[in-house]
Protein backbone atom coordinates (compact mmCIF):
# COMPACT_ATOMS: atom_id res chain seq x y z
CA UNK A 1 0.00 0.00 0.00
CA UNK A 2 1.58 3.29 -1.06
CA UNK A 3 1.76 6.59 0.87
CA UNK A 4 -1.06 8.15 -1.19
CA UNK A 5 -3.43 5.34 -0.25
CA UNK A 6 -2.50 5.70 3.43
CA UNK A 7 -3.14 9.44 3.28
CA UNK A 8 -6.52 8.91 1.68
CA UNK A 9 -7.58 6.42 4.35
CA UNK A 10 -6.41 8.78 7.08
CA UNK A 11 -8.43 11.58 5.50
CA UNK A 12 -11.52 9.37 5.30
CA UNK A 13 -11.13 8.42 8.95
CA UNK A 14 -10.93 12.09 9.96
CA UNK A 15 -14.00 12.87 7.87
CA UNK A 16 -15.93 10.10 9.59
CA UNK A 17 -15.01 11.51 13.01
CA UNK A 18 -16.13 15.01 12.09
CA UNK A 19 -19.37 14.30 10.27
CA UNK A 20 -20.64 11.26 12.11
CA UNK A 21 -22.18 9.98 8.86
CA UNK A 22 -19.44 7.70 7.66
CA UNK A 23 -18.94 4.07 8.57
CA UNK A 24 -15.59 2.31 8.52
CA UNK A 25 -17.10 -1.12 7.88
CA UNK A 26 -16.06 -2.67 4.59
CA UNK A 27 -18.85 -2.58 1.96
CA UNK A 28 -20.64 -5.79 1.06
CA UNK A 29 -20.04 -5.28 -2.64
CA UNK A 30 -17.74 -2.84 -4.37
CA UNK A 31 -19.36 -0.41 -6.79
CA UNK A 32 -22.90 -0.55 -5.37
CA UNK A 33 -24.81 2.74 -5.28
CA UNK A 34 -25.21 3.22 -1.52
CA UNK A 35 -26.78 6.71 -1.58
CA UNK A 36 -30.10 7.06 0.21
CA UNK A 37 -32.82 9.68 0.13
CA UNK A 38 -31.94 12.95 1.85
CA UNK A 39 -33.30 13.57 5.32
CA UNK A 40 -34.00 16.88 7.07
CA UNK A 41 -31.53 17.50 9.87
CA UNK A 42 -31.43 20.48 12.26
CA UNK A 43 -28.84 23.12 11.39
CA UNK A 44 -25.93 23.34 13.82
CA UNK A 45 -25.01 27.02 13.47
CA UNK A 46 -27.02 30.17 12.74
CA UNK A 47 -25.89 33.79 12.34
CA UNK A 48 -28.18 36.81 12.78
CA UNK A 49 -27.46 40.52 12.36
CA UNK A 50 -29.45 43.31 14.00
CA UNK A 51 -29.05 46.90 12.74
CA UNK A 52 -28.57 49.84 15.06
CA UNK A 53 -32.18 50.52 16.13
CA UNK A 54 -32.22 54.32 16.27
CA UNK A 55 -30.24 57.53 16.54
CA UNK A 56 -33.03 59.24 18.50
CA UNK A 57 -32.30 60.10 22.11
CA UNK A 58 -35.92 59.32 23.04
CA UNK A 59 -36.05 55.88 21.44
CA UNK A 60 -36.95 52.84 23.55
CA UNK A 61 -35.89 49.48 22.12
CA UNK A 62 -36.80 45.95 23.13
CA UNK A 63 -35.12 42.74 21.96
CA UNK A 64 -36.59 39.25 22.02
CA UNK A 65 -34.63 36.06 21.29
CA UNK A 66 -36.37 32.75 20.68
CA UNK A 67 -35.44 29.27 19.46
CA UNK A 68 -38.30 26.83 18.84
CA UNK A 69 -37.92 23.29 20.16
CA UNK A 70 -36.65 21.16 17.27
CA UNK A 71 -36.71 17.37 17.19
CA UNK A 72 -33.26 15.91 16.65
CA UNK A 73 -31.40 19.06 17.71
CA UNK A 74 -28.20 18.82 19.73
CA UNK A 75 -28.36 18.44 23.50
CA UNK A 76 -26.06 21.38 24.13
CA UNK A 77 -25.06 24.65 22.54
CA UNK A 78 -24.90 28.40 23.06
CA UNK A 79 -26.18 31.65 21.62
CA UNK A 80 -24.87 35.18 22.05
CA UNK A 81 -25.31 38.69 20.70
CA UNK A 82 -22.30 41.01 20.62
CA UNK A 83 -22.08 44.71 19.81
CA UNK A 84 -20.75 45.57 16.36
CA UNK A 85 -18.35 48.42 15.78
CA UNK A 86 -19.73 51.39 13.83
CA UNK A 87 -17.83 52.86 10.89
CA UNK A 88 -17.61 56.61 10.48
CA UNK A 89 -18.60 58.40 7.26
CA UNK A 90 -18.06 61.74 5.55
CA UNK A 91 -21.69 62.88 5.47
CA UNK A 92 -21.04 65.65 2.95
CA UNK A 93 -19.54 63.44 0.28
CA UNK A 94 -21.12 60.14 1.20
CA UNK A 95 -17.68 58.51 1.08
CA UNK A 96 -16.73 56.11 3.84
CA UNK A 97 -13.56 56.68 5.79
CA UNK A 98 -13.22 52.99 6.60
CA UNK A 99 -12.43 53.93 10.20
CA UNK A 100 -14.28 52.32 13.06
CA UNK A 101 -15.40 54.18 16.14
CA UNK A 102 -14.39 51.04 18.00
CA UNK A 103 -16.30 48.55 20.08
CA UNK A 104 -17.68 50.02 23.24
CA UNK A 105 -17.96 47.93 26.34
CA UNK A 106 -21.67 47.28 26.02
CA UNK A 107 -23.59 44.84 28.17
CA UNK A 108 -25.22 42.23 25.91
CA UNK A 109 -28.78 43.21 25.02
CA UNK A 110 -29.99 39.86 26.30
CA UNK A 111 -28.91 36.33 27.09
CA UNK A 112 -30.85 33.82 24.96
CA UNK A 113 -32.95 31.38 26.99
CA UNK A 114 -33.45 27.66 26.53
CA UNK A 115 -35.31 26.55 23.37
CA UNK A 116 -39.04 26.97 23.83
CA UNK A 117 -38.82 30.09 26.01
CA UNK A 118 -38.24 33.69 24.86
CA UNK A 119 -35.56 35.88 26.39
CA UNK A 120 -35.96 39.65 26.44
CA UNK A 121 -33.78 42.72 26.86
CA UNK A 122 -34.01 46.45 26.24
CA UNK A 123 -32.08 49.61 25.50
CA UNK A 124 -32.69 53.37 25.56
CA UNK A 125 -31.88 56.30 23.30
CA UNK A 126 -29.25 56.16 20.58
CA UNK A 127 -26.90 54.03 22.69
CA UNK A 128 -27.85 50.48 21.54
CA UNK A 129 -25.46 49.41 18.75
CA UNK A 130 -25.88 47.00 15.88
CA UNK A 131 -25.56 43.40 17.04
CA UNK A 132 -23.78 40.36 15.62
CA UNK A 133 -25.35 37.11 16.82
CA UNK A 134 -24.35 33.47 16.64
CA UNK A 135 -26.23 30.40 17.83
CA UNK A 136 -24.83 26.87 17.92
CA UNK A 137 -26.14 23.41 18.73
CA UNK A 138 -29.61 23.30 20.25
CA UNK A 139 -30.00 27.09 19.96
CA UNK A 140 -29.40 27.21 16.19
CA UNK A 141 -32.46 25.66 14.45
CA UNK A 142 -35.00 28.42 13.79
CA UNK A 143 -33.29 31.00 16.02
CA UNK A 144 -34.99 34.39 15.67
CA UNK A 145 -34.33 37.79 17.23
CA UNK A 146 -36.87 40.62 17.03
CA UNK A 147 -35.84 44.26 17.45
CA UNK A 148 -38.74 46.66 18.20
CA UNK A 149 -38.30 50.40 18.79
CA UNK A 150 -40.77 53.06 19.90
CA UNK A 151 -39.96 56.69 19.05
CA UNK A 152 -42.39 59.22 20.52
CA UNK A 153 -41.57 62.25 18.34
CA UNK A 154 -39.46 63.54 15.48
CA UNK A 155 -38.70 62.19 12.03
CA UNK A 156 -39.70 58.55 11.84
CA UNK A 157 -41.71 58.64 15.08
CA UNK A 158 -43.86 55.60 15.76
CA UNK A 159 -43.23 51.86 16.13
CA UNK A 160 -40.33 50.36 14.17
CA UNK A 161 -39.62 46.64 14.05
CA UNK A 162 -37.36 44.21 12.28
CA UNK A 163 -36.55 40.54 12.44
CA UNK A 164 -32.75 40.35 12.59
CA UNK A 165 -31.46 38.87 9.34
CA UNK A 166 -29.02 36.19 8.25
CA UNK A 167 -25.94 37.34 6.29
CA UNK A 168 -26.07 36.97 2.51
CA UNK A 169 -24.50 38.31 -0.68
CA UNK A 170 -27.46 39.97 -2.45
CA UNK A 171 -30.53 41.98 -1.34
CA UNK A 172 -33.38 43.82 -3.13
CA UNK A 173 -35.29 46.67 -1.45
CA UNK A 174 -38.14 48.09 -3.57
CA UNK A 175 -39.96 50.90 -1.76
CA UNK A 176 -37.18 53.25 -0.65
CA UNK A 177 -37.29 56.97 -1.36
CA UNK A 178 -35.16 60.11 -1.52
CA UNK A 179 -38.17 62.44 -1.78
CA UNK A 180 -38.57 65.53 0.37
CA UNK A 181 -39.40 64.53 3.92
CA UNK A 182 -37.87 61.03 3.65
CA UNK A 183 -34.57 60.01 5.23
CA UNK A 184 -33.70 56.44 4.25
CA UNK A 185 -30.60 54.51 5.29
CA UNK A 186 -29.38 51.08 4.25
CA UNK A 187 -27.61 49.40 7.18
CA UNK A 188 -24.81 46.97 6.31
CA UNK A 189 -23.41 44.67 9.01
CA UNK A 190 -20.43 42.35 8.54
CA UNK A 191 -20.35 39.27 10.84
CA UNK A 192 -17.02 37.87 9.68
CA UNK A 193 -13.32 38.23 10.51
CA UNK A 194 -12.43 39.76 7.14
CA UNK A 195 -13.70 42.92 5.46
CA UNK A 196 -16.65 42.80 3.06
CA UNK A 197 -16.77 44.84 -0.16
CA UNK A 198 -20.26 45.93 -1.17
CA UNK A 199 -21.94 47.74 -4.09
CA UNK A 200 -25.17 49.69 -3.51
CA UNK A 201 -27.19 50.63 -6.62
CA UNK A 202 -30.37 52.69 -6.94
CA UNK A 203 -33.02 52.21 -9.65
CA UNK A 204 -35.81 54.71 -10.33
CA UNK A 205 -38.62 55.12 -12.85
CA UNK A 206 -36.09 55.77 -15.63
CA UNK A 207 -33.57 53.10 -14.69
CA UNK A 208 -30.22 53.23 -12.92
CA UNK A 209 -29.31 56.34 -10.97
CA UNK A 210 -25.74 56.97 -12.04
CA UNK A 211 -23.29 57.23 -9.15
CA UNK A 212 -19.86 55.94 -8.22
CA UNK A 213 -20.23 56.66 -4.50
CA UNK A 214 -22.02 53.36 -3.86
CA UNK A 215 -19.32 51.25 -5.52
CA UNK A 216 -16.80 49.25 -3.53
CA UNK A 217 -17.95 50.20 -0.03
CA UNK A 218 -15.77 48.46 2.55
CA UNK A 219 -17.46 47.18 5.69
CA UNK A 220 -14.87 46.28 8.28
CA UNK A 221 -14.94 42.96 10.19
CA UNK A 222 -17.63 42.75 12.91
CA UNK A 223 -18.73 46.27 12.02
CA UNK A 224 -21.90 48.00 10.87
CA UNK A 225 -22.32 50.94 8.54
CA UNK A 226 -25.48 52.99 7.87
CA UNK A 227 -25.48 54.65 4.44
CA UNK A 228 -27.76 57.62 3.74
CA UNK A 229 -29.29 56.79 0.37
CA UNK A 230 -29.69 60.42 -0.71
CA UNK A 231 -25.88 60.71 -0.77
CA UNK A 232 -25.63 58.04 -3.45
CA UNK A 233 -27.41 59.99 -6.19
CA UNK A 234 -28.48 63.52 -6.97
CA UNK A 235 -32.13 64.52 -7.28
CA UNK A 236 -35.21 63.36 -5.43
CA UNK A 237 -37.38 60.39 -6.34
CA UNK A 238 -40.41 59.00 -4.54
CA UNK A 239 -40.10 55.37 -5.63
CA UNK A 240 -36.74 53.64 -5.77
CA UNK A 241 -35.30 50.16 -5.56
CA UNK A 242 -32.01 49.48 -3.78
CA UNK A 243 -29.84 46.58 -4.91
CA UNK A 244 -27.09 45.48 -2.52
CA UNK A 245 -24.48 43.10 -3.93
CA UNK A 246 -21.42 41.81 -2.13
CA UNK A 247 -18.19 41.47 -4.11
CA UNK A 248 -16.37 39.69 -1.32
CA UNK A 249 -17.52 38.41 2.05
CA UNK A 250 -21.13 38.69 3.19
CA UNK A 251 -23.31 41.15 5.09
CA UNK A 252 -26.70 41.58 6.66
CA UNK A 253 -28.75 44.39 5.13
CA UNK A 254 -31.89 46.29 6.12
CA UNK A 255 -33.36 49.67 5.18
CA UNK A 256 -34.60 52.15 7.78
CA UNK A 257 -37.14 54.51 6.20
CA UNK A 258 -37.96 57.66 8.18
CA UNK A 259 -40.63 60.18 7.18
CA UNK A 260 -41.26 63.64 8.60
CA UNK A 261 -45.05 63.23 8.59
CA UNK A 262 -46.06 59.56 8.51
CA UNK A 263 -43.54 57.94 10.83
CA UNK A 264 -41.06 55.25 9.95
CA UNK A 265 -40.21 51.57 9.95
CA UNK A 266 -37.73 48.99 8.76
CA UNK A 267 -38.01 47.62 5.23
CA UNK A 268 -36.78 44.03 4.97
CA UNK A 269 -35.46 42.65 1.70
CA UNK A 270 -37.89 41.29 -0.86
CA UNK A 271 -37.74 37.60 -1.64
CA UNK A 272 -35.73 36.58 -4.72
CA UNK A 273 -37.00 37.88 -8.09
CA UNK A 274 -39.89 35.74 -9.37
CA UNK A 275 -42.84 35.83 -11.76
CA UNK A 276 -45.37 35.49 -8.94
CA UNK A 277 -45.15 37.23 -5.56
CA UNK A 278 -47.22 37.49 -2.39
CA UNK A 279 -47.26 40.32 0.18
CA UNK A 280 -49.30 38.99 3.13
CA UNK A 281 -51.16 40.71 5.94
CA UNK A 282 -52.28 44.20 4.92
CA UNK A 283 -54.04 45.60 8.01
CA UNK A 284 -57.81 45.79 7.53
CA UNK A 285 -57.83 49.44 8.65
CA UNK A 286 -55.11 50.55 6.21
CA UNK A 287 -55.92 53.99 4.81
CA UNK A 288 -53.31 53.96 2.01
CA UNK A 289 -51.38 51.17 0.29
CA UNK A 290 -48.66 51.79 -2.29
CA UNK A 291 -47.18 49.01 -4.43
CA UNK A 292 -43.58 49.37 -5.64
CA UNK A 293 -42.08 46.80 -8.05
CA UNK A 294 -38.85 46.40 -10.01
CA UNK A 295 -37.91 44.13 -12.93
CA UNK A 296 -34.19 43.28 -12.64
CA UNK A 297 -33.89 41.30 -15.86
CA UNK A 298 -33.87 42.36 -19.52
CA UNK A 299 -37.62 41.76 -20.06
CA UNK A 300 -40.60 43.92 -19.18
CA UNK A 301 -43.04 42.41 -16.69
CA UNK A 302 -46.83 42.58 -16.99
CA UNK A 303 -48.43 41.67 -13.70
CA UNK A 304 -51.99 40.85 -12.69
CA UNK A 305 -52.79 42.52 -9.37
CA UNK A 306 -55.22 40.75 -7.03
CA UNK A 307 -56.18 40.92 -3.39
CA UNK A 308 -56.65 37.70 -1.42
CA UNK A 309 -59.51 38.75 0.86
CA UNK A 310 -61.40 36.66 3.47
CA UNK A 311 -63.91 35.71 0.76
CA UNK A 312 -61.52 35.03 -2.13
CA UNK A 313 -59.37 36.66 -4.80
CA UNK A 314 -60.62 40.03 -6.05
CA UNK A 315 -59.19 42.55 -8.51
CA UNK A 316 -58.78 46.13 -7.24
CA UNK A 317 -60.80 48.50 -9.40
CA UNK A 318 -58.52 50.70 -11.49
CA UNK A 319 -55.43 48.68 -10.63
CA UNK A 320 -56.05 45.43 -12.46
CA UNK A 321 -52.51 45.22 -13.86
CA UNK A 322 -49.08 46.76 -13.44
CA UNK A 323 -46.52 47.15 -16.23
CA UNK A 324 -42.90 47.17 -15.07
CA UNK A 325 -40.23 48.07 -17.61
CA UNK A 326 -36.98 46.11 -17.52
CA UNK A 327 -34.44 47.73 -15.18
CA UNK A 328 -36.96 50.29 -13.91
CA UNK A 329 -39.08 50.83 -10.82
CA UNK A 330 -42.88 51.14 -11.14
CA UNK A 331 -45.46 52.07 -8.51
CA UNK A 332 -49.22 52.14 -8.05
CA UNK A 333 -51.41 53.74 -5.37
CA UNK A 334 -53.99 51.18 -4.25
CA UNK A 335 -55.72 53.43 -1.71
CA UNK A 336 -57.71 51.71 1.05
CA UNK A 337 -57.67 48.49 -0.95
CA UNK A 338 -58.65 46.19 1.94
CA UNK A 339 -61.86 48.17 2.74
CA UNK A 340 -62.06 46.97 6.33
CA UNK A 341 -61.10 43.35 5.73
CA UNK A 342 -57.90 41.36 6.02
CA UNK A 343 -55.98 41.08 2.76
CA UNK A 344 -52.79 40.03 0.99
CA UNK A 345 -51.59 41.32 -2.37
CA UNK A 346 -50.91 38.67 -5.01
CA UNK A 347 -48.93 39.44 -8.18
CA UNK A 348 -48.90 36.98 -11.08
CA UNK A 349 -47.49 37.27 -14.58
CA UNK A 350 -50.00 37.86 -17.39
CA UNK A 351 -47.63 36.64 -20.09
CA UNK A 352 -43.93 35.84 -20.11
CA UNK A 353 -42.87 35.21 -16.53
CA UNK A 354 -40.35 38.03 -16.18
CA UNK A 355 -38.97 38.07 -12.61
CA UNK A 356 -39.76 41.00 -10.33
CA UNK A 357 -39.24 42.11 -6.73
CA UNK A 358 -41.90 44.09 -4.88
CA UNK A 359 -43.00 45.61 -1.59
CA UNK A 360 -45.93 47.52 -0.12
CA UNK A 361 -45.85 50.75 1.86
CA UNK A 362 -48.86 50.69 4.19
CA UNK A 363 -50.30 53.66 6.08
CA UNK A 364 -52.76 53.65 8.99
CA UNK A 365 -54.46 56.72 10.46
CA UNK A 366 -55.30 60.10 8.97
CA UNK A 367 -53.97 63.64 8.90
CA UNK A 368 -51.24 64.28 11.45
CA UNK A 369 -51.96 60.92 13.13
CA UNK A 370 -50.55 58.68 10.41
CA UNK A 371 -47.99 55.90 10.71
CA UNK A 372 -46.37 53.70 8.05
CA UNK A 373 -44.94 50.20 7.74
CA UNK A 374 -43.77 47.91 4.92
CA UNK A 375 -44.64 44.45 3.62
CA UNK A 376 -41.99 43.05 1.25
CA UNK A 377 -42.80 40.11 -1.00
CA UNK A 378 -41.92 36.98 0.94
CA UNK A 379 -41.51 33.23 0.56
CA UNK A 380 -43.99 30.74 2.04
CA UNK A 381 -43.96 29.55 5.65
CA UNK A 382 -42.70 26.20 4.39
CA UNK A 383 -41.89 23.82 7.20
CA UNK A 384 -41.86 26.39 9.99
CA UNK A 385 -41.66 30.13 10.63
CA UNK A 386 -41.49 32.12 13.87
CA UNK A 387 -42.28 35.65 15.05
CA UNK A 388 -41.11 36.77 18.51
CA UNK A 389 -42.16 39.66 20.79
CA UNK A 390 -45.93 39.11 20.83
CA UNK A 391 -48.28 40.28 23.57
CA UNK A 392 -51.82 39.34 24.57
CA UNK A 393 -53.04 42.59 23.00
CA UNK A 394 -51.82 44.35 19.88
CA UNK A 395 -50.70 41.26 17.95
CA UNK A 396 -52.39 40.21 14.68
CA UNK A 397 -51.42 37.05 12.77
CA UNK A 398 -52.41 36.98 9.09
CA UNK A 399 -52.40 33.72 7.11
CA UNK A 400 -52.90 33.58 3.34
CA UNK A 401 -53.33 30.61 0.97
CA UNK A 402 -53.37 32.25 -2.49
CA UNK A 403 -53.60 28.91 -4.29
CA UNK A 404 -54.91 25.70 -2.77
CA UNK A 405 -56.52 25.48 0.65
CA UNK A 406 -54.10 24.68 3.44
CA UNK A 407 -53.96 23.61 7.05
CA UNK A 408 -51.47 25.13 9.49
CA UNK A 409 -50.56 24.66 13.12
CA UNK A 410 -49.82 27.73 15.22
CA UNK A 411 -48.03 27.41 18.55
CA UNK A 412 -47.75 30.11 21.18
CA UNK A 413 -44.58 29.56 23.20
CA UNK A 414 -44.25 29.85 26.93
CA UNK A 415 -44.09 33.46 28.11
CA UNK A 416 -40.78 35.16 28.74
CA UNK A 417 -41.74 35.57 32.41
CA UNK A 418 -44.24 32.73 32.76
CA UNK A 419 -47.08 30.91 31.04
CA UNK A 420 -47.75 27.59 29.34
CA UNK A 421 -47.46 26.98 25.59
CA UNK A 422 -50.70 26.58 23.59
CA UNK A 423 -51.46 25.31 20.07
CA UNK A 424 -54.27 25.78 17.54
CA UNK A 425 -54.80 24.39 14.04
CA UNK A 426 -56.41 26.43 11.25
CA UNK A 427 -57.73 25.69 7.77
CA UNK A 428 -57.25 28.53 5.28
CA UNK A 429 -59.46 28.34 2.21
CA UNK A 430 -57.71 28.69 -1.14
CA UNK A 431 -57.52 32.25 -2.46
CA UNK A 432 -58.17 33.85 0.93
CA UNK A 433 -56.45 35.68 3.77
CA UNK A 434 -57.54 35.33 7.39
CA UNK A 435 -56.62 37.34 10.45
CA UNK A 436 -56.71 34.41 12.87
CA UNK A 437 -57.41 34.41 16.59
CA UNK A 438 -53.92 33.26 17.46
CA UNK A 439 -53.33 31.20 20.61
CA UNK A 440 -52.01 32.90 23.76
CA UNK A 441 -50.06 31.06 26.48
CA UNK A 442 -52.14 30.17 29.53
CA UNK A 443 -51.12 32.37 32.45
CA UNK A 444 -49.01 34.59 30.19
CA UNK A 445 -46.46 36.88 31.78
CA UNK A 446 -44.20 38.90 29.53
CA UNK A 447 -44.08 38.30 25.77
CA UNK A 448 -44.21 35.14 23.70
CA UNK A 449 -43.34 33.75 20.26
CA UNK A 450 -45.70 32.46 17.58
CA UNK A 451 -44.54 29.52 15.47
CA UNK A 452 -46.43 28.64 12.27
CA UNK A 453 -46.04 25.19 10.70
CA UNK A 454 -47.51 23.89 7.44
CA UNK A 455 -49.56 20.72 7.96
CA UNK A 456 -51.12 20.01 4.56
CA UNK A 457 -52.38 21.61 1.35
CA UNK A 458 -50.87 24.43 -0.67
CA UNK A 459 -48.30 27.09 0.26
CA UNK A 460 -49.18 29.45 3.11
CA UNK A 461 -47.84 33.00 3.46
CA UNK A 462 -47.90 34.78 6.79
CA UNK A 463 -47.14 38.03 8.57
CA UNK A 464 -47.40 39.37 12.08
CA UNK A 465 -48.49 42.93 12.95
CA UNK A 466 -47.60 44.61 16.25
CA UNK A 467 -49.71 47.66 17.10
CA UNK A 468 -49.21 50.19 19.88
CA UNK A 469 -50.90 53.60 19.90
CA UNK A 470 -48.65 56.45 20.98
CA UNK A 471 -50.20 59.85 21.74
CA UNK A 472 -53.06 59.13 19.35
CA UNK A 473 -50.79 57.85 16.55
CA UNK A 474 -51.64 54.26 15.50
CA UNK A 475 -48.08 52.95 15.73
CA UNK A 476 -47.54 49.58 14.05
CA UNK A 477 -44.94 47.38 12.41
CA UNK A 478 -45.26 44.28 10.22
CA UNK A 479 -42.88 41.32 9.88
CA UNK A 480 -43.35 38.57 7.29
CA UNK A 481 -42.84 34.92 8.29
CA UNK A 482 -40.79 33.01 5.70
CA UNK A 483 -39.40 29.54 6.36
CA UNK A 484 -36.85 29.74 9.18
CA UNK A 485 -34.48 27.29 7.43
CA UNK A 486 -34.00 25.53 10.74
CA UNK A 487 -33.35 22.23 8.98
CA UNK A 488 -31.25 21.27 6.00
CA UNK A 489 -31.47 18.32 3.61
CA UNK A 490 -28.63 15.89 4.28
CA UNK A 491 -28.18 12.89 1.94
CA UNK A 492 -27.61 9.60 3.73
CA UNK A 493 -24.77 7.48 2.42
CA UNK A 494 -22.71 4.44 3.39
CA UNK A 495 -18.97 4.96 3.18
CA UNK A 496 -17.31 2.86 0.43
CA UNK A 497 -13.60 2.80 1.31
CA UNK A 498 -12.80 0.27 -1.43
CA UNK A 499 -12.28 3.16 -3.85
CA UNK A 500 -9.34 4.29 -1.72
CA UNK A 501 -7.58 0.93 -2.10
CA UNK A 502 -7.30 1.05 -5.86
CA UNK A 503 -3.88 1.86 -7.27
Amino acid sequence: MNRTTLSLIAGATALAAVTGFASLNAPAASGDNTAKAATQQPVERTSLLCPQPSTSEIAETSYTSYTPVTQGAADSGKAELQAAAVESADSTSGKKTGKKTGKKTVKPALKPAEPGKPATGDGSGAEPPALVGTAEGKFAPGWTVQETTAVAAGTGRGLLGTNCTAPDTEFWFPGVSTATGRTDYVHLTNPDDSAAVVDVELYGKDGTLKSTVGEGITVQPHASEPILLSTLASGQQTDLTVHVTVRSGRVGAAVQALDDKIGGDWLAASTDPAGSLVMPGIPKDATAVRLVAFAPGDQDADLKVRLASPSGLITPAGNETLHVKAGMTAAADLGDVTRGEAGSLVLTSTGTSAPVVAALQVVRGKGSKQEMAFIPATSPVGGRATAADNSSKGTTLALSAPGQSAQVKVTASAGSEGGTAATKTYTIKGGTTQDVDAPVPAGLKGTYALTVESVSGGPVYASRTLASAQEGVPGFTIQTLPDDRGTVAVPEADQDLSVLLKK
